[in-house]
């Protein structure tokens, strides 16, 4: 076995592994994009020889590429906002759009809140099913529990958040009622 075939055995073997790490970084849309892109460098590595430890070289990478997305994107928000002028010239219709990816990301991060405080092996089924598209049979074999507990989990999972969601909207909203009556 060549030591490029051994890289590319060792990426299938912890692509889940690359995915769970890349998800700490980026959004969920942007995953396996980084994840393909980890495999599209190996692919052009030349000297897989310098490689002492591919392991390491696939995790370092994928964290690399996920953190250049990051700065990408910030970039991109940077330029946009530094082109215009926020003040009364600013279209109806841009300002629309930037509401929305802010209140998109609000609710993403209060998604991810709601989820870190869901109990371990619910989370763990919950992420599985509605983040990695696991089946229920799948999620059981995988935590050793039965399909059963699997639906009860989910169905805690969707209720926690839901309830989660709704108490962080709550505070918004009071929030910003409370910042408008101050001006």
């Amino acid at each position: 076995m060549t030591n490029k075939e051994s890289l590319e055995s060792v990426y299938l073997s912890i692509r889940n592994g690359l995915m769970r790490a890349v998800s700490r970084l980026v959004p969920p849309k942007e995953i396996e994009d980084i994840v393909q892109e980890t495999y599209v460098r190996i692919c052009a590595v030349n000297k897989t020889e310098q490689i002492l430890h591919p392991r390491s070289f696939l995790y370092r990478t994928a964290r690399n590429l996920a953190l250049d997305h990051l700065k990408r994107a910030e970039t991109r928000t940077n330029v946009s906002m530094e082109g215009e002028d926020l003040g009364l010239d600013m279209v109806e219709g841009d300002f629309d759009q930037v509401y929305s990816q802010v209140s998109a990301t609000r609710e993403f991060e209060h998604f991810c809140e709601a989820v870190r405080h869901l109990p371990l092996q619910c989370r763990k089924a919950f992420v599985l099913k509605k983040v990695y598209g696991y089946s229920q049979k799948e999620i059981a074999e995988n935590l050793n529990i039965s399909e059963n507990t699997v639906e009860k989990h989910i169905a805690t999972g969707l209720l926690r958040c839901r309830q989660f969601m709704n108490r962080a909207s709550a505070n918004e909203d009071s929030g910003s009622t409370k910042s408008r009556d101050v001006m």
